[in-house]
């Protein structure tokens, strides 16, 4: 299952992207918000990290205006690799290299379309696992 969460800045392309998910059919569990109205993104973020974490969803798809805080927000959680991803090269490369569990996206930043590629770089796209695994099991803090 795919965890969904964003802000309201976030809030419509979160929208879209669970038209995305239904045509695929992906399960997925939105983690809010639920609406336009203002509203402080790490709320959402951390509810979507315990959901990952508690093994609610598998992954996650995140949105705020600038991507930024929220990736900064879910990244303090131990076992999340939330990747901030403009375009879909990056969002290839960092399933590939990186094993990121949660994509972030700019929502104030992005179009539709560039965020539909987006979406499908970061489901299609599997790990490599070698060299990478190594280097990710050093990104935790001690």
């Amino acid at each position: 299952m795919t965890g969904l969460a964003s802000d309201h800045a976030g809030f419509e392309l979160k929208e879209f992207v669970k038209t995305l998910l239904e045509k695929r059919g992906i399960a997925y569990k939105d983690y809010g918000t639920y609406s336009a109205d203002s509203c402080d993104y790490p709320d959402y973020a951390h509810a979507l990290a315990r959901g990952i974490e508690n093994g609610e969803a598998d992954r996650g798809i995140a949105i705020c205006g600038s991507g930024e805080g929220i990736s900064m927000t879910l990244n303090k959680h131990r076992d999340i690799r939330a990747a901030l991803v403009w375009t879909p090269e990056i969002a290839r490369m960092t399933r590939m290299h990186n094993d990121a569990n949660v994509l972030c996206m700019p929502g104030r930043y992005i179009t539709q379309d560039e965020a539909a590629e987006i979406v499908a770089q970061f489901l299609d796209t599997p790990f490599e696992g070698g060299r990478h695994a190594a280097r990710i099991a050093k990104i935790p803090a001690e």
